[in-house]
C-alpha cells in the first residue's frame, strides 16, 4: 500500500498510469496484485501485463531494468553498446525508445531499429554490430495485454543465468524513480549516443537466411497463404518467399499489418487453432498448398497443410521431425552433410527426433526448454571452430533454426525451409501430411500432448510452488495404471532409474520428469513466461490408435496424480 501511495503521489510522465492508479484506489486486491512484488527479471528478462505498478510492464519498470543492465555493462567493459528491436505490441516502440534513452544517459551507445522488426533480427544485429548486449521488446505469442523485455548477450543468445543474476542484483539496488538516469530520445539521436540501425543489417540478415536453403530450385509452383498475425513478419517472410521463387502468396488481410490489440486472434500463438482461423477460412477459398503463420515477433512458425481439400494443422514436434529428416536427407544426397553432424532439441520435444537422428548418424543433443540453450550449443561448437557441424535445432513450441548466423529461433528461416520442403514433396506427388505418415510408418507412432493450467495472481504463484514441492517430496508410484520406472529432478540435478541415482549435467531448472514402464514420459514444468504449469506427455506405439489411446489416458490421469486438479 505504501508503494501504491507513493506512485499515486508521483507526477508520472505516462498519463495512462496515473488514470489507472486512480481507478483502483478502492480495490485492495487489484492494488496488491500490482504491487506485491517487482516484476520478475530472469534469463527471459521481463514479461508481464501492461499497466501501472511494480508487477507490471510500464516505462518505469522498463527504465529500471535498463538502468540495471547499464550498470552491469559499465562495470564489465569500456564503451559498451546495445542493439534494440521491438514488435507490434502496445507500447513496444515506447519501451524500446525509453530503453535507448536510459542507455544513452549512461554513456552506452544504443543502436535501435527504426521500425518494428522480428526477434531474430535482434539476435543478428547484436553480432553484426559487435554489440555487448541486446534488448528486444516483445511478449512473443502472449495475449494483447502482455508485453516483455528480453535481454541478449554479446553472442546473440538470451543472457545466461549468471549474467541475469548480476543484472538482477543491480536492478534490486535501484529506486524505480530516484536512481534511473535518462535523457530524451531525440537528444540521444542528436549527440550520437542513439543511432538507427541501417537497412543493410536487414539485407545481410536475409542474405544469411537464404544461405541456409536446402534446395537450389525455385519453388515456383507452390501456393501459399500467409499470416503474420498482426506482427513483425510481413516484410521479411514475404521477401524470403520471393527470393526462393514463390510467386503465389496470399496474405490474410485482417492480420496483414501490425496491430497490438490482435482483434482477430486474442491469443496470437500459431500453436492455437483459433489464432489461425482467419487463415484457415481464407484457405477454403484460395486452396493453397500450405497455410503459414508466424507469431507477432516472428520467431515461431505454424502451418496447416492442404490434404485433399481439407487443411490439417501440424504440430511443432511433427514439423521439427520433418525438417530434421528433410535437411539431413538432402544434405547427404548433395554431399553437404558435415562429418559428425549435430542437431539440438529440448528435453520436452518428441523422442522421435532421436530415432531420425540415429538413422543419419547425427549426434542429437538434448537441452533444457528455451531456445537460448540451443543457441548455447551453437556457441560451444563455434568456439571449437566447428559451427558447421550444427545442421538444425528445434523445440516443440514451434521454434526452428538451421545455421549459426543467429542464436535464437527464426521464423523467417523456418518459413523458407518449410516452403522448400513442401515444394520438394509436391514434386513427388506428396503433401507434408503424407511425408509425416511415412515417417510414422518407418519409426513408429510418437504421440505428444501438452496440458496448460493457469495460476493467476499472488495466490496462483504460491499454489504453483506448492504443487512442485509436493511432487518433489512424493514421487508418484504409477500414472494411468502404469508404473513409474524412473524420474528426473532438473532443479536438484538428479536422475533416478531402477532405484539408481545419477547426476544430470544440465543447468538447474524447475522441471520434473517421469518415465513409465511402457516407454511413456510426462514432464511437469512451470512456464518461464506465463503464470502456468505445463505438462508435456509423450507415448509411442507401432499403431496410431494405440498411441492415441494411451495419450488420452495419460491426459486424464496426469492432472489428478500431480495434484493440479
Amino acid at each position: 500500500m505504501s508503494e501504491f501511495e507513493r506512485w499515486l503521489r508521483m507526477e508520472l510522465d505516462d498519463s495512462d498510469l496515473t488514470e489507472e492508479l486512480k481507478s483502483i484506489k478502492d480495490q485492495p486486491d487489484e492494488i496488491n496484485d500490482r504491487f506485491y512484488r517487482n516484476l520478475e527479471f530472469g534469463t527471459g528478462g521481463l514479461r508481464g501485463v501492461i499497466g501501472a505498478g511494480t508487477n507490471r510492464m510500464n516505462v518505469y519498470t522498463v527504465r529500471k531494468a535498463t538502468q540495471g543492465l547499464a550498470n552491469y555493462l559499465n562495470k564489465h567493459g569500456r564503451n559498451p553498446s546495445v542493439a534494440i528491436a521491438y514488435d507490434s505490441r502496445i507500447k513496444s516502440d515506447v519501451f524500446a525508445k525509453q530503453s535507448a534513452a536510459v542507455l544513452a544517459a549512461n554513456g552506452i551507445k544504443a543502436y535501435i531499429y527504426p521500425k518494428l522488426s522480428p526477434t531474430p533480427t535482434l539476435s543478428y544485429a547484436v553480432r553484426h554490430l559487435k554489440c555487448d548486449a541486446g534488448i528486444c521488446v516483445t511478449a512473443s505469442h502472449n495475449p494483447a495485454k502482455y508485453n516483455g523485455y528480453k535481454v541478449y548477450g554479446s553472442d546473440g543468445c538470451q543472457i545466461t543465468l549468471e549474467m541475469a543474476d548480476e543484472v538482477l542484483s543491480e536492478i534490486n539496488s535501484l529506486d524505480i524513480f530516484e536512481d534511473v538516469k535518462r535523457i530524451s530520445f531525440d537528444d540521444g539521436l542528436k549527440n550520437g549516443m542513439i543511432e538507427y540501425i541501417k537497412d543493410e543489417v536487414i539485407h545481410a540478415f536475409l542474405s544469411d537466411v537464404l544461405k541456409q536453403r536446402v534446395l537450389k530450385d525455385d519453388c515456383s509452383n507452390l501456393k501459399v497463404v500467409y499470416t503474420p498475425l498482426n506482427g513483425t513478419g510481413l516484410v521479411c517472410v514475404t521477401r524470403m518467399m520471393s527470393l526462393i521463387g514463390i510467386q503465389d502468396v496470399t496474405v490474410v488481410p485482417e492480420q496483414e499489418y501490425p496491430d497490438g490489440t490482435f482483434k482477430t486472434c486474442p491469443f496470437p500463438n500459431p500453436e492455437i487453432k483459433e489464432a489461425l482461423q482467419k487463415g484457415l477460412d481464407l484457405c477454403e477459398k484460395v486452396q493453397p498448398d500450405l497455410l503459414l503463420a508466424t507469431d507477432p515477433d516472428c520467431d515461431r512458425c505454424g502451418i496447416a497443410v492442404n490434404q485433399n481439400g481439407k487443411f490439417v494443422l501440424m504440430s511443432g514436434n511433427e514439423v521439427g521431425v520433418l525438417l530434421l529428416d528433410f535437411i539431413a536427407r538432402h544434405r547427404r544426397e548433395n554431399g553437404t552433410l558435415p562429418k559428425n553432424p549435430v542437431a539440438v532439441t529440448t528435453i520436452v520435444s518428441t523422442d522421435m527426433a532421436d530415432a531420425v537422428a540415429k538413422d543419419y548418424g547425427i549426434d542429437m543433443v538434448r537441452v533444457l526448454t528455451g531456445f537460448k540453450y540451443i543457441g548455447d550449443q551453437i556457441g560451444l561448437l563455434e568456439a571449437k571452430g566447428e559451427a558447421d557441424r550444427y545442421i538444425f535445432g528445434f523445440e516443440e513450441s514451434y521454434g526452428y533454426l538451421s545455421g549459426s548466423y543467429v542464436r535464437d529461433k527464426d521464423a523467417v528461416n523456418a518459413s523458407m525451409l518449410i516452403c522448400q520442403m513442401a515444394y520438394a514433396y509436391k514434386q513427388k506427388g506428396m503433401t507434408l501430411v503424407d511425408a509425416m505418415e511415412a515417417l510414422y510408418h518407418k519409426y513408429g507412432y510418437y504421440e505428444n500432448a501438452l496440458l496448460n493450467f493457469a495460476f493467476e495472481g499472488e495466490e496462483g504463484m504460491k499454489r504453483m510452488a506448492r504443487i512442485m514441492q509436493n511432487l518433489r517430496e512424493n514421487v508418484p508410484a504409477e500414472i494411468a495404471g502404469v508404473k513409474v520406472a524412473g524420474w528426473s529432478d532438473y532443479e536438484a540435478s538428479k536422475r533416478c532409474d531402477a532405484g539408481k541415482i545419477s547426476e544430470i549435467k544440465l543447468p538447474k531448472s524447475n522441471v520434473l520428469e517421469y518415465r513409465l514402464e511402457n516407454g511413456s514420459k510426462l514432464t511437469v514444468r512451470p512456464s518461464g513466461t506465463e503464470p502456468k504449469i505445463k505438462i508435456y506427455i509423450s507415448a509411442k506405439s507401432k499403431e496410431k490408435a494405440a498411441a492415441e489411446e494411451l495419450i488420452e489416458k495419460l491426459k486424464e490421469a496426469a492432472p489428478v496424480v500431480f495434484g493440479i486438479q
